[in-house]
C-alpha cells in the first residue's frame, strides 16, 4: 500500500466520530513521575481528572504493555520518549494510525525547535510547546503540521520592525496556502546539495524458525534554491502487489508511504517520483520488508555443559557482504548461567569481558570486513547448588553498522534535480543498515547438566 503521508488524512479529524456532541478528546505530556506537564482539552465532555486516571492505570502500573488502554468509555493512546509520555485521549472508535501519526507528529516538532523531548526540555520549553499545539490542533482537528511552515511564524526569536513583519505575514499565508505549503519560494544557497539516506534497522528471531524483516527510510536533505523539481528513481523490480511476488531478484515491499510533497503518477510504471522537496530535512519514504531479506551478519553459536560446573562457547560470526564493505561497532552480548562465577574468554580480534551484574559476556569488535569470520571462545566456571537451577537462555543480541549495504536490497537508480535557473547540484546517497537490541539468535543448550533444556521460554 501506498500512500502520502497527512495528506487526505489531514483533512479527517482529528479522532474520527460519530456525533460531534459525544466526541472528547485531550492531549497530555506527563513526565514518569505522573506529574502532568502539558494540558489541553479539546472537548468539554473531558475533564482535568481523566490525566489523573492515565497517572494511576498506566503510568503507576508495570502491567501496560499496550500503547493503547482502554478504559471504560475512556482510550488512552500514549508514547513513551525520553522520560516523558505524550498522552492523546479519545472516548470513542478512533483511527489508531491517525491518533499516534500526530503523536509522533508533534514529538518531531518539538525536536525540530529544540533538539530533543524530554521532561526538562518540556518545562523550559512549555509556552512553545502551547503554540505549537494550539496552532496544528484545533478542536481535535489536525491543521498544518510543516516544520518549515510552523517555524517561518512560530519563533523564539526577538520581535522585528513592523514593516518586516508585514512583508514575512505575507509569505507566510502565500505558503500555508498555496500548492507547496512544506516550501517557501524565496529560498537561497551558495552551494546546492541535496543528501540521500537510505536506513534500514534489521529485525532478526533466529532459532529453529527465521523471522526476519526490515524497517527501512529514506531520509533526504536538501539545500536547493528556489523551488526545485525532483525526480527520484528506485529498484526497476521493485514489487508492492502481492499479487506480483516471486520474481527473480525483485525487491518486495509490504508497504511504503511518501512524505506528503510527492507525486505518485509515475511509480506504477516505472518505480520513478518526482517532487518539489521541503527546505532542509525530511523523511521522503518509510517502508517495510519481511521476504528477501538479506541478513549482513549469520552468527553460528554452539554451546556445551561439561559436567555440573562449566559451560563451553564456540560462536562463529560470518559476514554476508562483498569484501569492500564492513560492519562497525559491533557488539554481541552473550547470555550466561545465572550460577556463573567466572568466565575465561579468548577472542582473535576486538575484546571480550564478563558483566557479572547483567549475567553476559559483552564481545566488541571495532570492525569486520566483508568475507571476514571471526570466532569466540569461552568457559563459564559455575557454582555448584543442590537444586537443579533453571536457565531460560535468553537469546544472543548482535548490535552492528553496515555503510553502503541494504538488507532488502532497495536502491536509489538516479537523483535529478530540475530548477529553471538551470544551477548546478551535487547529489549524495548514502546506505547504512544496522540493528540495536533487535538482532538476535537463540541457542540450543548440548549436555545433561540440570540447566533446564526445556527453558527457552
Amino acid at each position: 500500500m501506498c500512500s502520502s503521508a497527512f495528506s487526505s488524512e489531514m483533512l479527517r479529524p482529528f479522532f474520527p466520530m460519530t456525533r460531534p456532541s459525544s466526541t472528547g478528546k485531550a492531549f497530555f505530556i506527563f513526565n514518569q513521575k505522573g506529574e502532568l506537564l502539558i494540558s489541553r482539552l479539546y472537548r468539554p465532555d473531558v475533564r482535568r481528572p481523566i490525566a489523573d486516571v492515565f497517572r494511576i492505570q498506566v503510568i503507576s502500573s508495570s502491567d501496560v504493555r499496550s500503547p493503547i488502554v482502554t478504559l471504560g468509555s475512556t482510550s488512552f493512546f500514549h508514547v513513551r520518549v525520553n522520560n516523558v509520555y505524550v498522552v492523546a485521549v479519545t472516548k470513542n472508535n478512533a483511527n489508531a494510525a491517525l491518533v499516534f501519526e500526530f503523536c509522533y507528529r508533534v514529538i518531531s516538532i518539538c525536536k525540530s525547535y529544540f533538539g530533543k523531548v524530554d521532561e526538562e526540555c518540556v518545562k523550559n520549553n512549555f509556552v512553545l510547546i502551547y503554540e505549537l499545539i494550539d496552532e496544528i490542533n484545533d478542536f481535535g482537528y489536525p491543521q498544518n503540521s510543516e516544520i518549515d511552515t510552523l517555524k517561518s511564524y512560530i519563533t523564539t526569536e526577538s520581535v522585528v520592525s513592523s514593516q518586516i513583519v508585514a512583508e514575512e505575514s505575507s509569505k507566510i499565508t502565500t505558503q500555508a496556502t498555496g500548492v507547496t505549503s512544506w516550501r517557501r519560494a524565496d529560498v537561497k544557497y551558495k552551494k546546492n546539495e541535496a543528501f540521500v539516506d537510505v536506513v534500514e534497522t534489521v529485525n532478526l528471531s533466529m532459532s529453529t524458525v527465521l523471522r526476519a524483516d526490515v524497517d527501512g527510510h529514506i531520509q533526504m536533505r536538501a539545500y536547493l534554491s528556489g523551488t526545485p523539481e525532483c525526480k527520484f528513481g528506485l529498484n526497476d523490480k521493485l514489487v508492492i502487489d502481492k499479487s506480483e511476488r516471486g520474481a527473480i531478484d525483485a525487491v518486495e515491499l509490504d508497504d511504503c508511504r511518501f512524505h506528503q510533497c510527492v507525486r505518485l503518477n509515475e511509480f506504477d510504471s516505472n518505480r520513478t517520483i518526482s517532487f518539489i522537496p521541503p527546505d532542509g530535512e525530511f523523511e521522503l519514504m518509510t517502508y517495510r520488508a519481511t521476504s528477501n531479506v538479506k541478513l549482513p551478519l549469520r552468527v553460528i553459536p554452539t554451546v556445551n555443559e561439561i559436567g555440573t560446573t562449566h559451560v563451553t562457547y564456540l560462536i562463529v560470526v560470518k559476514t554476508n557482504f562483498g569484501n569492500k564493505l564492513s560492519a562497525t561497532n559491533v557488539v554481541l552480548r552473550i547470555p550466561t548461567p545465572l550460577n556463573t562465577t567466572s568466565v575465561d574468554c579468548k577472542v582473535q580480534t576486538g575484546k571480550a569481558k564478563y558483566v557479572p551484574e547483567e549475567n553476559v559476556v559483552v564481545w566488541k569488535i571495532p570492525r569486520i570486513q566483508g568475507g571476514q569470520e571471526l570466532t569466540f571462545n569461552a568457559a563459564a566456571q559455575l557454582t555448584s547448588t543442590t537444586t537443579r537451577q533453571v536457565w531460560a537462555r535468553p537469546p544472543i543480541d548482535v548490535d552492528f553498522q553496515v555503510l553502503m549495504f541494504t538488507a532488502s536490497g532497495l536502491i536509489v537508480r538516479f537523483l535529478k534535480v530540475f530548477e529553471k535557473s538551470n544551477y548546478h547540484s551535487i547529489k549524495w546517497v548514502r546506505y547504512l543498515t544496522k540493528a540495536s537490541g533487535t538482532y538476535q539468535i537463540r541457542f540450543i543448550l548440548h549436555g545433561h547438566f540440570g540447566v533446564a533444556d526445556e527453558g527457552g521460554k
